[in-house]
């Protein structure tokens, strides 16, 4: 697997735009993060090696993120 350079992670930010100020949740958002780039590169390295377009895995990726409902969401 290639080396990644570590990222900086996000502002996490509430749904009123103010930042999360709670280190325990901030640690485990990054984590989650960590966690979802590592399986998302795995899928695309496998996905390459069986011979599949690295474009296609992308897109899938990205349609799958953009399906994921959001829980606990307020009705606007």
């Amino acid at each position: 697997m290639n080396a990644r350079l570590p990222k900086t992670p996000p502002m996490w930010r509430q749904s009123d735009g103010k930042p999360v100020s709670c280190l325990e949740k901030i640690k485990v958002l990054n984590q989650n993060i960590q966690e979802i780039e590592s399986l998302c590169a795995d899928a695309l390295e496998d996905g390459v090696l069986m011979g599949c377009d690295a474009g296609q895995i992308k897109a899938a990726l990205h349609e799958l993120i953009d399906g994921l409902a959001v829980p606990h969401a307020e009705k606007e």
